[in-house]
């Protein structure tokens, strides 16, 4: 009796659990070679975002049908992000303590992230529209896709500059702080949470809980400044 290997593959890649399985198995395997060589540019994020996408082409699979195998992981990324609030618990303490200059980093470093890019951007001749698809960039993705939209820019690119940043901020930003003589984990939990978003925090969290606490109440914060005083901001000086 002979095998229909061709039906079989085929029922394999359509399988409801395909984008699931490459998905999480294209990530631990990044993960794993990254934690071995501890070589920057194997960022689990952005790698196993290629790996995947060569998986899709090379299968035939279109984004619709892998997005809609991959809802349920959608679905937990909101329950992921409460349960960041774990390690803020933990640290309650040392966060009270470090209030005035978590509050003035916060201020300072969003204030800086949002107007240097804007700044860059109109010294390169960036239309209107693209500054404000940019502006958002330090934030996570849902909070920079709505506040993009509401200030003129666009949401879906919004997404892709919000991706480039935490990547970017995750491969080059550990090594900056070390350079810079930055080794306290709350200060680098901070840098990296305000400007590299989730990304970072993931990247803060192997460094240790006390630097993804601070990572994470940084992202958290700068989130909701963003989505409350960029519009505001914006419609004070167009």
């Amino acid at each position: 009796m002979s095998l229909d290997w061709s039906g079989a593959l085929d029922a394999v890649v359509h399988h409801p659990l395909f984008g699931i399985g490459i998905t999480l198995g294209a990530y631990q395997l990044v993960l794993a070679a990254y934690e071995k060589t501890r070589w920057i540019f194997l960022q689990p994020v952005l790698v196993s975002m290629l790996v995947v996408i060569g998986v899709l082409l090379a299968c035939g699979l279109t984004y619709s049908e892998y997005r809609k195998s991959t809802e349920i992981m959608s679905i937990l990324l909101g329950p992921a992000t409460v349960a960041l609030a774990v390690p803020l618990y933990l640290n309650l303490r040392r966060i009270r303590q470090l209030f005035w200059p978590t509050f003035t980093t916060l201020v300072i470093g969003g204030v800086f992230a949002t107007g240097a890019c804007l700044l860059l951007g109109w010294w390169f001749g960036a239309e209107h529209m693209i500054l404000m698809t940019m502006a958002p960039k330090s934030v996570t993705s849902p909070i920079a896709m709505l506040v993009a939209e509401q200030i003129g820019g666009v949401a879906a690119l919004a997404a892709v500059f919000v991706l480039i940043t935490g990547v970017i901020g995750a491969i080059f930003g550990p090594g900056l702080l070390t350079l810079c003589g930055v080794h306290s984990p709350e200060a680098r939990g901070m840098a990296l949470g305000v400007t590299a978003h989730a990304v970072g925090t993931s990247v803060a969290l192997q460094e240790s809980d006390e630097c993804g606490a601070f990572a994470a109440l940084a992202m958290s914060l700068m989130g909701v400044a963003t989505a409350v005083f960029l519009p505001l901001a914006v419609s004070l000086v167009v």
